[in-house]
Protein backbone atom coordinates (compact mmCIF):
# COMPACT_ATOMS: atom_id res chain seq x y z
CA UNK A 1 0.00 0.00 0.00
CA UNK A 2 1.51 3.18 -1.03
CA UNK A 3 0.54 6.00 1.92
CA UNK A 4 1.46 9.33 1.35
CA UNK A 5 2.22 10.24 5.02
CA UNK A 6 1.23 13.71 6.08
CA UNK A 7 4.73 14.26 7.84
CA UNK A 8 6.70 16.49 4.98
CA UNK A 9 10.29 15.69 5.66
CA UNK A 10 11.71 18.01 2.74
CA UNK A 11 9.62 20.90 4.33
CA UNK A 12 11.37 20.54 7.47
CA UNK A 13 14.77 19.80 6.38
CA UNK A 14 14.72 23.23 4.40
CA UNK A 15 15.24 25.30 6.85
CA UNK A 16 17.01 22.98 9.59
CA UNK A 17 18.60 20.05 10.82
CA UNK A 18 15.94 17.27 12.17
CA UNK A 19 15.89 14.39 14.52
CA UNK A 20 12.90 12.35 13.69
CA UNK A 21 11.90 9.13 16.26
CA UNK A 22 9.09 6.75 16.06
CA UNK A 23 8.72 3.68 17.91
CA UNK A 24 9.85 0.85 15.38
CA UNK A 25 8.02 -0.25 12.19
CA UNK A 26 5.80 3.12 11.99
CA UNK A 27 7.54 3.61 8.47
CA UNK A 28 10.74 5.77 9.04
CA UNK A 29 13.13 3.90 6.56
CA UNK A 30 10.23 3.90 3.75
CA UNK A 31 9.23 7.53 3.95
CA UNK A 32 13.08 8.18 3.90
CA UNK A 33 13.21 6.52 1.07
CA UNK A 34 9.92 6.96 -0.99
CA UNK A 35 10.92 11.24 0.05
CA UNK A 36 14.41 11.64 0.38
CA UNK A 37 15.91 8.80 -1.67
CA UNK A 38 18.18 10.98 -3.73
CA UNK A 39 20.28 12.26 -0.60
CA UNK A 40 23.48 9.91 0.98
CA UNK A 41 21.82 7.87 3.70
CA UNK A 42 23.72 5.92 6.55
CA UNK A 43 22.08 3.66 7.21
CA UNK A 44 23.04 1.94 10.62
CA UNK A 45 21.36 -1.60 10.72
CA UNK A 46 23.46 -2.07 8.12
CA UNK A 47 26.42 -3.77 9.44
CA UNK A 48 29.35 -3.10 6.94
CA UNK A 49 27.82 0.70 7.39
CA UNK A 50 27.94 1.04 11.33
CA UNK A 51 31.37 -1.13 11.38
CA UNK A 52 32.94 1.56 9.31
CA UNK A 53 31.66 4.60 10.91
CA UNK A 54 32.41 3.05 14.57
CA UNK A 55 36.06 2.66 13.45
CA UNK A 56 36.54 5.96 12.14
CA UNK A 57 33.53 8.73 12.35
CA UNK A 58 35.37 10.87 11.32
CA UNK A 59 34.76 9.17 7.41
CA UNK A 60 31.51 11.11 6.88
CA UNK A 61 33.01 14.51 7.30
CA UNK A 62 35.51 13.04 4.64
CA UNK A 63 32.83 11.29 2.31
CA UNK A 64 30.66 14.09 2.15
CA UNK A 65 30.86 16.76 -0.32
CA UNK A 66 30.94 20.38 -0.49
CA UNK A 67 27.84 20.23 -2.86
CA UNK A 68 25.38 18.17 -0.26
CA UNK A 69 22.85 19.92 1.82
CA UNK A 70 20.69 17.40 2.41
CA UNK A 71 22.20 13.85 4.66
CA UNK A 72 20.18 11.01 6.14
CA UNK A 73 21.38 9.47 9.38
CA UNK A 74 19.20 6.25 9.68
CA UNK A 75 18.90 4.65 13.82
CA UNK A 76 21.63 7.87 14.74
CA UNK A 77 21.45 6.14 18.41
CA UNK A 78 23.04 3.11 17.51
CA UNK A 79 26.10 5.46 17.35
CA UNK A 80 25.68 8.42 18.78
CA UNK A 81 29.46 9.82 18.38
CA UNK A 82 28.12 10.60 15.15
CA UNK A 83 26.78 13.49 16.13
CA UNK A 84 30.35 15.41 17.02
CA UNK A 85 30.68 14.92 13.31
CA UNK A 86 27.10 16.16 12.73
CA UNK A 87 27.26 19.05 14.69
CA UNK A 88 31.10 20.01 12.76
CA UNK A 89 29.49 19.55 9.37
CA UNK A 90 26.23 21.67 10.46
CA UNK A 91 28.87 24.52 11.22
CA UNK A 92 31.22 24.34 8.68
CA UNK A 93 28.98 23.07 5.76
CA UNK A 94 25.68 24.24 6.26
CA UNK A 95 24.61 21.08 5.92
CA UNK A 96 20.96 20.13 7.09
CA UNK A 97 20.78 16.47 8.71
CA UNK A 98 18.06 14.26 9.55
CA UNK A 99 18.73 11.79 12.29
CA UNK A 100 16.29 9.03 12.85
CA UNK A 101 15.87 6.68 15.52
CA UNK A 102 13.38 4.54 17.41
CA UNK A 103 14.64 6.33 20.86
CA UNK A 104 15.68 8.71 22.17
CA UNK A 105 17.01 7.21 25.52
CA UNK A 106 20.27 6.18 24.70
CA UNK A 107 21.20 9.72 23.41
CA UNK A 108 20.07 11.09 26.35
CA UNK A 109 21.65 8.60 29.04
CA UNK A 110 24.88 8.70 27.72
CA UNK A 111 25.04 12.69 27.85
CA UNK A 112 25.41 13.00 23.99
CA UNK A 113 25.93 16.11 21.92
CA UNK A 114 22.17 16.67 21.01
CA UNK A 115 23.38 19.68 19.16
CA UNK A 116 22.30 22.17 20.96
CA UNK A 117 19.20 23.64 19.66
CA UNK A 118 20.62 22.90 15.87
CA UNK A 119 18.02 20.45 15.06
CA UNK A 120 14.37 20.26 15.89
CA UNK A 121 12.57 16.72 17.04
CA UNK A 122 9.49 15.48 15.31
CA UNK A 123 8.28 12.05 15.47
CA UNK A 124 6.56 9.72 13.18
CA UNK A 125 3.37 7.67 14.49
CA UNK A 126 1.92 4.41 12.81
CA UNK A 127 -1.07 5.59 10.00
CA UNK A 128 -4.19 7.83 10.73
CA UNK A 129 -7.20 8.25 9.25
CA UNK A 130 -6.20 11.21 6.66
CA UNK A 131 -3.37 9.00 5.13
CA UNK A 132 -5.60 6.02 4.78
CA UNK A 133 -8.30 7.75 3.65
CA UNK A 134 -11.15 5.66 1.38
CA UNK A 135 -8.94 2.31 2.55
CA UNK A 136 -9.81 2.78 6.22
CA UNK A 137 -11.24 0.65 8.34
CA UNK A 138 -12.48 1.45 11.80
CA UNK A 139 -12.99 -2.07 13.47
CA UNK A 140 -9.93 -3.19 12.27
CA UNK A 141 -8.04 -0.46 13.07
CA UNK A 142 -9.56 -0.35 16.90
CA UNK A 143 -8.54 -4.42 16.87
CA UNK A 144 -5.33 -4.51 15.49
CA UNK A 145 -4.11 -0.94 15.16
CA UNK A 146 -2.03 0.83 13.10
CA UNK A 147 0.95 -0.17 12.82
CA UNK A 148 1.98 0.10 8.90
CA UNK A 149 3.63 -3.33 8.61
CA UNK A 150 0.68 -5.05 10.43
CA UNK A 151 -2.68 -2.71 9.02
CA UNK A 152 -1.31 -3.99 5.57
CA UNK A 153 -1.21 -7.95 7.16
CA UNK A 154 -3.01 -10.85 6.03
CA UNK A 155 -1.96 -12.02 9.38
CA UNK A 156 -2.29 -8.65 12.02
CA UNK A 157 -2.37 -10.99 15.29
CA UNK A 158 0.05 -12.79 14.61
CA UNK A 159 2.43 -10.03 13.20
CA UNK A 160 1.48 -8.40 16.79
CA UNK A 161 2.87 -10.99 18.58
CA UNK A 162 5.74 -10.92 16.95
CA UNK A 163 5.92 -6.99 17.25
CA UNK A 164 6.08 -7.75 20.80
CA UNK A 165 8.25 -9.81 20.86
CA UNK A 166 10.99 -8.26 18.55
CA UNK A 167 10.83 -5.15 21.48
CA UNK A 168 11.37 -7.76 24.22
CA UNK A 169 14.23 -8.70 22.44
CA UNK A 170 15.67 -6.37 20.86
CA UNK A 171 14.51 -2.69 22.35
CA UNK A 172 14.78 -4.16 25.85
CA UNK A 173 16.92 -7.47 26.21
CA UNK A 174 20.22 -6.14 23.45
CA UNK A 175 19.87 -2.52 25.02
CA UNK A 176 19.96 -3.84 28.26
CA UNK A 177 17.13 -1.61 29.63
CA UNK A 178 16.27 -4.23 32.28
CA UNK A 179 18.17 -6.95 33.97
CA UNK A 180 15.00 -8.51 34.26
CA UNK A 181 13.23 -9.22 31.18
CA UNK A 182 10.81 -11.74 32.17
CA UNK A 183 9.40 -9.11 34.73
CA UNK A 184 9.22 -6.40 32.54
CA UNK A 185 7.51 -8.85 30.35
CA UNK A 186 4.70 -9.85 32.83
CA UNK A 187 4.50 -5.48 33.42
CA UNK A 188 3.92 -4.93 29.91
CA UNK A 189 0.95 -6.84 30.48
CA UNK A 190 -0.51 -4.99 33.01
CA UNK A 191 0.79 -1.92 31.05
CA UNK A 192 -1.27 -2.66 28.47
CA UNK A 193 -4.10 -2.82 30.78
CA UNK A 194 -3.42 0.25 32.42
CA UNK A 195 -4.27 1.87 28.52
CA UNK A 196 -6.04 5.10 28.79
CA UNK A 197 -6.10 4.85 32.40
CA UNK A 198 -5.47 6.95 35.86
CA UNK A 199 -1.39 5.72 36.77
CA UNK A 200 -1.91 4.13 40.00
CA UNK A 201 2.16 3.33 40.45
CA UNK A 202 0.90 0.86 43.36
CA UNK A 203 -1.70 -1.39 41.88
CA UNK A 204 0.09 -1.21 39.02
CA UNK A 205 3.41 -2.90 40.55
CA UNK A 206 1.43 -4.67 42.56
CA UNK A 207 -0.65 -6.89 39.49
CA UNK A 208 3.13 -6.98 38.07
CA UNK A 209 4.68 -8.79 41.12
CA UNK A 210 7.78 -5.63 41.12
CA UNK A 211 8.03 -3.06 43.54
CA UNK A 212 6.20 0.49 42.95
CA UNK A 213 10.00 1.51 42.02
CA UNK A 214 10.29 -0.52 39.53
CA UNK A 215 6.75 -0.19 37.82
CA UNK A 216 7.81 3.87 38.00
CA UNK A 217 11.12 2.89 35.90
CA UNK A 218 9.60 0.38 34.06
CA UNK A 219 7.08 2.81 32.71
CA UNK A 220 9.83 5.67 31.98
CA UNK A 221 11.50 3.28 29.64
CA UNK A 222 8.01 2.64 27.72
CA UNK A 223 8.17 6.60 27.69
CA UNK A 224 11.76 6.56 26.37
CA UNK A 225 11.65 4.00 23.58
CA UNK A 226 8.33 5.64 22.59
CA UNK A 227 5.88 3.15 22.97
CA UNK A 228 3.56 5.19 25.78
CA UNK A 229 3.24 8.46 26.34
CA UNK A 230 1.14 10.37 29.56
CA UNK A 231 -1.99 12.27 28.80
CA UNK A 232 -1.15 15.09 31.62
CA UNK A 233 -4.27 15.92 33.97
CA UNK A 234 -6.00 19.92 32.75
CA UNK A 235 -6.30 21.51 36.12
CA UNK A 236 -7.58 24.51 35.16
CA UNK A 237 -11.44 24.22 36.37
CA UNK A 238 -12.17 25.93 39.51
CA UNK A 239 -15.89 25.49 40.67
CA UNK A 240 -14.65 21.34 40.42
CA UNK A 241 -11.75 19.91 41.94
CA UNK A 242 -9.50 18.77 39.49
CA UNK A 243 -7.99 15.30 39.44
CA UNK A 244 -3.19 16.22 38.67
CA UNK A 245 -2.66 12.42 38.02
CA UNK A 246 -1.68 11.26 34.57
CA UNK A 247 -3.10 8.77 32.18
CA UNK A 248 -0.95 6.54 30.02
CA UNK A 249 -1.86 5.97 26.70
CA UNK A 250 0.08 3.38 24.36
CA UNK A 251 1.30 4.66 21.08
CA UNK A 252 -0.84 2.04 18.77
CA UNK A 253 -4.26 0.71 19.98
CA UNK A 254 -3.60 -2.53 18.47
CA UNK A 255 -0.37 -3.35 20.54
CA UNK A 256 -2.26 -2.51 23.78
CA UNK A 257 -5.13 -4.61 22.82
CA UNK A 258 -2.57 -7.76 22.04
CA UNK A 259 -1.02 -6.97 25.33
CA UNK A 260 -4.30 -7.53 26.79
CA UNK A 261 -4.58 -10.55 25.50
CA UNK A 262 -7.73 -9.30 23.54
CA UNK A 263 -8.69 -10.86 19.78
CA UNK A 264 -11.67 -9.45 18.01
CA UNK A 265 -14.10 -6.14 18.84
CA UNK A 266 -17.89 -6.54 19.11
CA UNK A 267 -19.19 -3.06 17.65
CA UNK A 268 -21.26 -1.15 20.84
CA UNK A 269 -19.37 -3.17 23.27
CA UNK A 270 -17.38 -1.10 26.36
CA UNK A 271 -14.58 -2.59 24.77
CA UNK A 272 -15.24 -0.84 21.71
CA UNK A 273 -15.85 2.74 23.32
CA UNK A 274 -12.22 2.38 25.01
CA UNK A 275 -10.64 1.22 21.93
CA UNK A 276 -12.22 3.91 20.40
CA UNK A 277 -11.28 6.43 22.90
CA UNK A 278 -7.40 4.98 22.57
CA UNK A 279 -7.64 5.57 18.54
CA UNK A 280 -8.94 9.00 18.89
CA UNK A 281 -5.96 9.84 20.92
CA UNK A 282 -3.49 8.66 19.10
CA UNK A 283 -5.19 10.82 16.10
CA UNK A 284 -5.28 14.28 18.48
CA UNK A 285 -1.66 12.91 19.15
CA UNK A 286 -0.68 13.36 14.98
CA UNK A 287 -2.36 15.96 14.88
CA UNK A 288 0.05 18.14 17.57
CA UNK A 289 3.18 16.32 16.68
CA UNK A 290 2.84 17.53 12.75
CA UNK A 291 1.28 20.52 12.81
CA UNK A 292 3.31 22.12 15.40
CA UNK A 293 2.49 21.34 18.81
CA UNK A 294 -0.21 22.10 21.42
CA UNK A 295 -1.20 21.00 24.51
CA UNK A 296 -3.24 17.38 25.23
CA UNK A 297 -4.80 16.79 28.69
CA UNK A 298 -8.03 15.60 30.45
CA UNK A 299 -10.28 16.46 32.94
CA UNK A 300 -11.70 14.70 35.69
CA UNK A 301 -13.06 16.71 38.80
CA UNK A 302 -13.15 14.82 42.38
CA UNK A 303 -16.90 14.82 42.18
CA UNK A 304 -16.60 12.05 39.52
CA UNK A 305 -16.99 14.37 36.28
CA UNK A 306 -14.73 13.65 33.32
CA UNK A 307 -13.71 14.75 29.99
CA UNK A 308 -11.46 12.41 27.76
CA UNK A 309 -9.50 15.38 25.85
CA UNK A 310 -8.95 18.98 26.54
CA UNK A 311 -7.32 20.28 23.17
CA UNK A 312 -4.55 23.55 23.69
CA UNK A 313 -7.12 24.75 26.14
CA UNK A 314 -9.81 25.79 23.25
CA UNK A 315 -11.91 22.64 23.14
CA UNK A 316 -13.31 20.35 24.84
CA UNK A 317 -13.64 16.37 23.08
CA UNK A 318 -15.49 13.66 24.26
CA UNK A 319 -16.25 10.01 22.99
CA UNK A 320 -18.29 7.64 22.71
CA UNK A 321 -18.84 4.92 20.82
CA UNK A 322 -22.60 4.70 20.67
CA UNK A 323 -24.95 5.74 17.66
CA UNK A 324 -27.55 7.30 19.72
CA UNK A 325 -26.46 10.20 22.01
CA UNK A 326 -28.25 11.14 24.97
CA UNK A 327 -28.07 13.91 27.64
CA UNK A 328 -26.50 11.22 29.76
CA UNK A 329 -23.52 11.44 27.27
CA UNK A 330 -23.29 14.78 27.58
CA UNK A 331 -22.75 15.13 31.52
CA UNK A 332 -19.29 15.99 31.47
CA UNK A 333 -19.23 18.33 28.83
CA UNK A 334 -21.91 20.05 30.39
CA UNK A 335 -19.96 20.07 34.14
CA UNK A 336 -16.97 22.10 32.36
CA UNK A 337 -19.24 24.10 30.27
CA UNK A 338 -20.48 25.76 33.49
CA UNK A 339 -16.70 26.88 34.15
CA UNK A 340 -16.74 29.39 31.04
CA UNK A 341 -13.11 28.43 29.86
CA UNK A 342 -13.27 26.62 26.96
CA UNK A 343 -14.61 27.63 23.25
CA UNK A 344 -15.78 24.35 21.81
CA UNK A 345 -17.67 21.64 23.47
CA UNK A 346 -17.73 18.53 21.20
CA UNK A 347 -19.16 14.81 21.56
CA UNK A 348 -17.69 12.04 18.96
CA UNK A 349 -19.79 9.54 18.55
CA UNK A 350 -20.81 6.82 15.96
CA UNK A 351 -24.10 9.39 14.75
CA UNK A 352 -24.35 9.54 11.30
CA UNK A 353 -25.88 13.07 11.32
CA UNK A 354 -24.12 16.11 13.00
CA UNK A 355 -26.36 18.28 15.39
CA UNK A 356 -26.34 20.73 18.16
CA UNK A 357 -27.66 20.73 21.65
CA UNK A 358 -27.64 23.53 24.11
CA UNK A 359 -23.93 24.48 22.70
CA UNK A 360 -22.78 20.81 22.59
CA UNK A 361 -21.58 19.86 19.06
CA UNK A 362 -22.49 16.03 18.52
CA UNK A 363 -20.25 15.43 15.56
CA UNK A 364 -19.74 12.06 13.88
CA UNK A 365 -16.06 10.53 14.15
CA UNK A 366 -15.09 11.06 10.04
CA UNK A 367 -16.36 14.66 10.30
CA UNK A 368 -14.41 14.98 13.72
CA UNK A 369 -11.35 14.30 12.20
CA UNK A 370 -11.69 16.53 8.78
CA UNK A 371 -12.64 19.44 10.76
CA UNK A 372 -10.45 18.78 13.37
CA UNK A 373 -7.18 18.85 10.38
CA UNK A 374 -8.75 21.78 9.25
CA UNK A 375 -8.17 23.72 12.31
CA UNK A 376 -11.84 24.04 14.01
CA UNK A 377 -10.78 22.84 17.19
CA UNK A 378 -7.87 25.32 17.74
Amino acid sequence: MDITREIDLIAILRNKSCFLFGPRQTGKSYLIRKTLGDYRCYDLLKTDVFLKLSRAPHRIREEITDSEKIVIIDEIQKLPILLDEVHSLIEEKGIHFLLTGSSARKLKRSGTNLLGGRARTKRLLPFIHREIKERFDLVQTLDTGLIPSIYNSNTPHEDLESYVGTYLKEEIAAEALVRNVPAFSRFLTVAGLSNGQILNYTNIASDAEVAKSTAQEYFQILRDTLIGEDLPAWKKSKKRKPFSTSKFFMFDIGVARFLQGRHGLATHSPEFGEALEAYLHHELSAYRYYTGGGELCYWRSTSGFEVDFILNNISAIEIKGKSNITGKDCRGLRALQEEKLLKNYVLVSLETTPRQVDGISIVPWREFLSRLWEGAYD
